[in-house]
């Protein structure tokens, strides 16, 4: 269950949220909790989000209006999706931020030639929008993400990696990370974001603030690919489709073996 939060006046934003999968609703709840203006859409219509998500004061909304007059927009959706929502994501103000929460799955989102080629995921994004974006909450299970939020300061409260180009976007998407229940480590441009894509020792390995850096620091790009799918074959061979999300526990032990 969601825990009320005192509003705190001066700080609250603006949110449009695209996506109700496992990471947006998380993110719709915690978000409004915290005291922000949220709306969510998804690709159904707003009759058809469930209420549960709205209990902390978040709003249903079509996706025109998830877009429209917002400080910053969450994309939490397949990245194969972008490309339908890219025009009208495009045509934002250049100051509202634009966070991405994708991941490339080739089995999902069928063969992206520019990204088997070696492009950053978060550039293909970008390129796609044709405008600034930042990385934040790809890297973190989103049973991780719901379940094991943590009070700033207390010991043992996870870490997440964001990346960004433009000095507003980092600094607008670490404090909502904050939000979140998660600390926020810049990690650098979306050049380098390659460090937190699926195959990472950075990605959903449930680290403290003290262990990102490190593990950003031993990501090997040209070995990404191959623990991505390795870890999807063994969650397919577990689970059954490949979609279905693991235990967190079950699922941070797999991904640690794998991409540490």
């Amino acid at each position: 269950m969601v825990r009320p939060r005192k509003h705190r006046k001066g700080h609250d934003m603006k949110i449009g949220i695209l996506g109700t999968g496992h990471i947006g609703k998380t993110l719709v709840q915690e978000l409004s909790a915290a005291g922000h203006d949220v709306k969510v859409a998804n690709s159904r219509g707003p009759e058809t989000i469930d209420p549960d998500l709205l209990t902390s004061g978040a709003r249903a909304v079509t996706t025109e209006d998830a877009l429209r007059d917002v400080d910053a927009v969450i994309l939490s959706i397949p990245l194969n999706a972008i490309p339908g929502i890219a025009s009208r994501v495009g045509a934002l103000p250049q100051e509202t931020v634009v966070i991405d929460t994708s991941n490339y799955y080739p089995f999902r989102d069928t063969t992206i030639d520019a990204i088997e080629a070696g492009q950053v995921e978060s550039l293909w994004v970008a390129e796609q929008l044709g405008r600034p974006i930042a990385k934040a909450w790809n890297a973190i299970g989103s049973a991780s993400l719901a379940h094991k939020r943590k009070p700033k300061g207390e010991v043992g409260r996870l870490a997440i990696p964001v990346a960004a180009d433009r000095d507003r976007d980092r600094d607008v998407v670490m404090a909502l990370v904050e939000d979140t229940g998660l600390d926020a480590v810049y990690s650098g441009t979306l050049a380098d974001s390659w460090r937190q894509q699926p195959g990472a020792p950075v990605y959903c390995t449930d680290l403290t603030r003290e262990e990102i850096a490190p593990a950003l620091s031993a990501a090997e790009r040209d070995r990404l690919p191959a623990r991505r799918d390795l870890g999807v074959a063994v969650m397919q061979e577990r689970l059954g489709d490949g979609t279905t999300n693991p235990d967190a526990d079950w699922g941070v032990r797999l991904v640690r073996a794998i991409n540490m």
